[in-house]
């Protein structure tokens, strides 16, 4: 490639013209659709900010300057351009490149992301802070691809209009298109009013009429009106200015020359700067362009036809969660779906197909999506919210004082619940069990497989007070299904095998790791192990608990979360309440550290949610021997 092997910095970029940069941003195209092709990732967003990734960095000076980038699946090219486009091949994968804005990574990641809607947010905090120090850089925040609805983002920019520190705003809108007309229109106006010799003119024209002895000033507040009136009509941006953003757009986000040329206009204006740029999702890639929602987090693919490598050959558990969803809606028209940007990912979108008007997307905003489900709840209907585990996260206040406080009987599918792999710490859901058991009123429950999930999802709806229900990621362990749905008991665990010695309580998809340690156990030690499916977090089955308490000499607890606060420790505590013997209990979860990308399985294997490693702990606290020798 021409310029993809010499660029390693953004002072190399500075030196290429605008036709060089052109050649470069086909170079950039081509790496990004061939690395996500054998990783996975997010193309389609990357695809859509090329242009204004390399405007971005070609008109300003990162690290001194701060761009800021939302969500931050979109910064791929940001890498690419800030000498690490040697490493992009180890994007999402163990000990390589993280898929977001990473700090520790590198000085030009600013701020770290993963969730949406932060970006205003922190520039407006780094705004400040360099006013405070007397410094001169600038601060550009890079929000889209749906985060503008998150209320957070909303809270920022009204903050902002009232502060009036100098910083940039890019809307990444990739929703829309410029209708030619009205492109031509704005494309004019905005040439207009973001020349700094338009800036030097007005106020040219505003100081000549205050100069009118008496009636300068109502002169001038007059034709300042007579614009504004204008203005409301041709320009779309009023909402922003009306907020105390000085507004530019919209601009074409694929046209280099006029994103470099409004980047340059508006980079001295010592105010709020809100520039609107349109751009295409999946750019440049004919798959992803057609259907950029399939393409916006992609598995392996094949490049010349966009096809999947390795289709899923069992049902996920999203699969089963959407069917059963269905199902229990046909028998109930009172059960609705509500989901926050992500209804392809929950598989509410399979709901909406059946129940166009019972199902709901609120856009990324989990904190209304959670209250406006309370409200459903309490006024007779049965609101099922999916979302990810980690996401959910957004709306702890909403579950605490809008749903549990007036015991409204919502029910959440926390989907992605454990390690999800390559996306990393901004998504592996970990810390849900330690959030949630701890409120009133809620009902926290794991399946072991996917047929266990259905029952619990209908359980769900029974129990006529908040629920959750955690799942995780991929693909089901191809368990039947049972067509009928049945009321699991509230807080009661099953017996999968009985033994003695050793008794494994485990949780969700921990209990298959648990069926296996416990073979292991027999044919290496000849133990015969007992394994309780717990299911429920809280309630807790606290009299089967004590019971195999008492008779075994161990009891290992099993969970894909963080150890603090997790499954283990309710164990610990409810013990510690009735004076059982809880030195007899160890605790297999999550160490007190955010947990790094990579494949699930290198990650399990790492942190010991593994059968070998409860075997090992279980050999190490009983002193066990071999039954025999060259057995392993």
């Amino acid at each position: 490639m021409q310029f993809l092997d010499k660029i390693k910095s953004p002072q190399d970029l500075k030196r290429l013209d605008l036709a060089a940069l052109k050649v470069f941003s086909h170079e950039i195209r081509q790496k990004l659709v061939e690395v996500t092709a054998q990783n996975g990732g997010h193309l389609a967003p990357n695809l859509g900010v090329v242009e204004l990734s390399l405007a971005l960095h070609y008109v300003y000076q990162t690290p001194e300057d701060k761009i800021i980038w939302d969500v931050g699946h979109q910064a791929y090219v940001h890498k690419m351009l800030t000498g690490r486009s040697d490493e992009l091949n180890t994007i999402r994968q163990y000990g390589g490149l993280s898929g977001f804005p990473k700090r520790s990574e590198s000085v030009h990641d600013a701020f770290g992301a993963g969730h949406s809607s932060t970006s205003i947010s922190a520039a407006v905090g780094f705004a400040l802070t360099r006013d405070l120090r007397g410094e001169n850089h600038q601060v550009i925040a890079v929000i889209g691809d749906g985060a503008m609805t998150g209320g957070m983002a909303f809270e920022a920019l009204n903050n902002i209009g009232h502060l009036q520190r100098r910083m940039i705003i890019i809307l990444n809108d990739n929703e829309m298109s410029i209708d030619p007309n009205v492109g031509g229109m704005s494309e004019y106006l905005n040439r207009v009013r973001s020349d700094p010799s338009y800036i030097k003119h007005k106020e040219d024209i505003e100081l000549l009429f205050k100069k009118i002895p008496t009636i300068g000033d109502k002169m001038f507040q007059a034709a300042d009106r007579l614009k504004d009136s204008l203005k409301y009509l041709l320009v779309p941006g009023t909402f922003f200015e009306e907020l105390g953003l000085k507004y530019f757009g919209p601009v074409n986000g694929h046209d280099l020359s006029a994103l470099i040329n409004v980047l340059e206009n508006t980079k001295k204006l010592n105010k709020p700067i809100f520039i609107h740029v349109v751009t295409r999702k999946g750019k440049g890639y004919a798959p992803a362009e057609k259907t950029p929602d399939l393409f916006h987090g992609v598995s392996p693919f094949d490049i010349k036809t966009g096809q999947v490598l390795a289709p899923k050959r069992r049902p996920t558990y999203t699969d089963v969660f959407a069917d059963t969803l269905i199902q229990l809606g046909e028998q109930d028209e009172r059960v609705l779906g509500i989901t926050a940007a992500m209804g392809q990912g929950t598989g509410i979108n399979k709901f909406e197909q059946r129940f166009s008007q019972r199902a709901f997307d609120v856009g990324i905003a989990e904190q209304h999506a959670v209250t406006m489900a309370a409200a459903m709840a309490l006024d007779g209907y049965k609101p099922v919210v999916a979302i990810y585990s980690t996401f959910l996260q957004r709306a702890y206040d909403q579950i605490v004082h809008d749903v549990a406080l007036q015991k409204a009987p919502v029910v959440f599918a926390l989907d992605r619940a454990g390690l999800v792999g390559d996306d990393g710490p901004t998504h592996h859901g970990v810390f849900d069990l330690a959030y949630l058991r701890h409120i009133p009123h809620m009902v926290v429950m794991a399946p072991k497989d996917e047929n266990e999930l259905r029952h619990m999802l209908y359980s769900a709806l029974c129990y006529e007070q908040p629920a959750a229900v955690r799942y995780p990621r991929g693909e089901g362990l191809g368990v039947p299904l049972d067509e009928k749905l049945t009321l699991l008991p509230l807080g009661k665990g099953e017996i999968l095998q009985q033994g003695q010695t050793v008794a494994l309580l485990a949780l969700g998809a921990m209990v298959t790791i648990a069926q296996q340690a416990a073979e292991l156990l027999h044919r290496l030690y000849g133990l015969t192990v007992t394994v309780i499916n717990a299911r429920f977090v809280k309630p807790l089955d606290e009299a089967l608990l004590l019971e195999q308490l008492s008779r075994h000499q161990l009891m290992i607890t099993i969970e894909e979360h963080i150890l603090a606060g997790g499954f283990g420790a309710a164990v610990l505590e409810m013990l510690s309440e009735h004076g059982a013997e809880t030195q007899k209990v160890c605790r297999i979860a999550l160490p007190d550290e955010f947990i790094p990308h990579g494949k699930t399985e290198i990650l399990k294997e790492k942190y010991g949610l593994c059968a070998e490693n409860v075997v090992q702990v279980a050999v190490e606290k009983l002193n066990l021997q071999k039954e025999a020798e060259g057995l392993s």
